[in-house]
């Protein structure tokens, strides 16, 4: 190496779906992770570390610092994990501070301008759609294997399985990085082990026999990220910036597939690490997490445990802290830098509250799902008390014994929603015409309405129900809407159907636009049906119907729209 960048580099691996007790090195007896282990022997471990119970969430605190419904984000589809326009990510602060930026994999925070991640700061981006490889935004027919992903907004062919994609791609531009001295902030955030649980057999072999399929399937996912890992430490070692590079490994919620559990949220097969719940709970299984971190210029590679409560939304005030970072101007953090715990140097740390929720509505409910933790205890929907102390399981409620920290919870919570209610009403829009995104692709995983159809299978089925965008014209002019039942890349008519897929005897297209409608009717074998309208500027909803049968409609599953005047 030519030289070593005066700041340290940043690596954050965020897996999907991916619990606590999903690692050999957490207790699980089956599970074969042996990178991760010797990671986790090599890092700082917080042990008592939470994100939101699901993926957007947890992505939306993780990039801002900030309580996940402050950004917009409190659902995985519907318009809800759309991050607001102009809040400050992770990966702006790293360029401000003359990083190089980019991401691989997942980022389930918006696919249209201005939500995009090359719209957020990130310089390369290699990613799918949606909120995992094969949903409604993705490119039709990507399986995992030999797909099309989108680097910089273009699709491109790649081979191999997703995993492999992404810690390959990833590792070309780290070295890239390393040999031109630049610091850099890598994020890699793999859809797996996100279902459908697509793996290649001989992960999946390693487990067959010994549990149920899925869950074969499901942790030879986690053993192929593993293997990634591993590959990544010895890119590093090669390359000579080991030492001179943070790297972090966490997920995004509880298992979704590690254990079965009863009617009340307890293990009854499996491994969960003693914890009760899963992904999508309010209860620990849903959200308390793995979070190693290891920097051997920083004197962080020796295996140690930091059991004081810390959360996702502190990630971001602690690498500013960490690496020497200018701090955004103007922003307050809900999180706070973890650098006097990492560092040792804390000599008294308060206790803190911290609040996470599952809404996965379109509107949010107070107290639905939530959890409002101290590092004694955990207030569960407002109601349910328990003493992480004595019952880390959370079996006994012992609400009825303690009042006073009962009515001090929810005195805490309440001061959280006023903070965070604030901005409900601001339901982020697309934008539409801008230069940026000369062409917006709208797919039904962002309906807000009845239902939404938020991947391919559900496409496929021809799922009856419809919903709007909220969307935002940019200028005034004339825009043009393509209507469609299928993506551009399925190249199927309007009434056509892909092998396996439903099809339909759409009579009329009908576009409505505020309280603008227009219809049209449907030539038989065409793709789409075209409108041209002028608009003005400000936001509004778009909605869409293709009607069949006796006044039957559904909703174009794709509305492709571009300026043209």
């Amino acid at each position: 190496m030519s030289g070593k960048p005066k700041k340290p580099n940043v690596i954050l691996i965020i897996t999907d779906d991916q619990g606590y007790g999903d690692l050999a090195c957490h207790g699980n007896p089956i599970i074969r992770t042996p990178n991760l282990d010797r990671l986790y022997a090599e890092s700082v471990r917080f042990t008592n570390f939470h994100v939101a119970p699901t993926c957007s969430p947890t992505r939306a605190g993780l990039m801002t610092g900030l309580y996940n419904n402050k950004t917009g984000v409190w659902h995985t589809i519907a318009g809800r994990s759309l991050l607001r326009e102009g809040l400050v990510t992770m990966a702006d602060v790293f360029r401000e501070n003359g990083y190089r930026t980019a991401i691989f994999g997942k980022w389930h925070l918006g696919d249209n301008y201005p939500f995009r991640p090359q719209d957020r700061g990130f310089e390369e981006v290699l990613i799918h759609k949606g909120g995992g490889v094969g949903q409604t935004p993705d490119y039709w027919g990507n399986d995992y294997f030999d797909d099309t992903y989108f680097r910089n907004g273009k699709p491109e062919k790649f081979e191999g399985y997703c995993t492999d994609v992404w810690f390959g791609e990833a590792m070309k531009f780290i070295e890239e990085c390393a040999k031109k001295s630049q610091p850099f902030f890598c994020y890699i955030a793999t859809n797996a082990p996100h279902g459908p649980y697509n793996v290649p057999d001989r992960y999946a072999d390693l487990y067959r026999g010994k549990v149920p399929e899925p869950r074969a399937r499901f942790w030879g996912m986690i053993t192929n990220i593993d293997e990634n890992v591993g590959r990544l430490r010895a890119k590093l070692e090669g390359l000579g910036i080991d030492r001179d590079t943070i790297l972090i490994f966490t997920t995004d919620n509880g298992t979704s597939e590690g254990c079965r559990l009863d009617k009340d949220g307890f293990v009854v097969d499996g491994y969960n690490a003693g914890m009760r719940g899963k992904k999508g709970s309010e209860y620990e299984g849903g959200h308390r997490v793995p979070f190693f971190l290891r920097w051997p210029g920083g004197g962080l590679d020796k295996g140690r445990d930091i059991d004081k409560l810390a959360a996702g939304i502190d990630v971001l005030p602690t690498l500013i802290d960490l690496c020497g970072l200018k701090a955004p101007e103007g922003v307050e953090f809900d999180g706070i830098s973890l650098k006097p715990l990492l560092t040792g140097e804390a000599e008294a740390w308060p206790d803190r509250v911290i609040i996470v929720d599952s809404q996965r509505v379109e509107n949010p409910i107070k107290w639905r799902k939530c959890a409002v933790m101290t590092q004694r205890w955990r207030l569960i929907n407002g109601e349910e008390l328990y003493d992480m102390r004595v019952d880390p399981g959370q079996r006994r409620d012992v609400s009825k014994e303690h009042p006073e920290v009962v009515s001090w919870l929810r005195d805490e919570y309440e001061r959280w929603w006023d903070s965070i209610s604030k901005t409900f009403d601001q339901g982020p829009p697309i934008v539409l015409g801008s230069s940026r995104e000369p062409e917006s692709a709208l797919t039904a995983h962002d309906w807000h309405g009845e239902a939404c159809p938020w991947n391919q299978g559900l496409i496929r089925r021809g799922l009856e129900c419809n919903g709007y965008w909220v969307v935002r014209f940019e200028s005034d002019g004339v825009y043009e809407f393509e209507l469609r039942r299928w993506p551009k890349e399925a190249d199927v008519p309007l009434d056509g159907a892909v092998p396996g897929g439903r099809a339909f005897d759409f009579k009329e297209a009908r576009i409505r636009i505020g309280d603008l409608e227009e219809s049209k009717p449907v030539e038989p074998g065409s793709k789409c049906v075209t409108f041209r309208l002028a608009l003005r500027a400000g936001v509004t909803r778009l909605q869409t119907f293709l009607i069949y049968g006796e006044g039957r409609s559904i909703g174009a599953y794709y509305v492709y729209v571009r300026k043209v005047g």
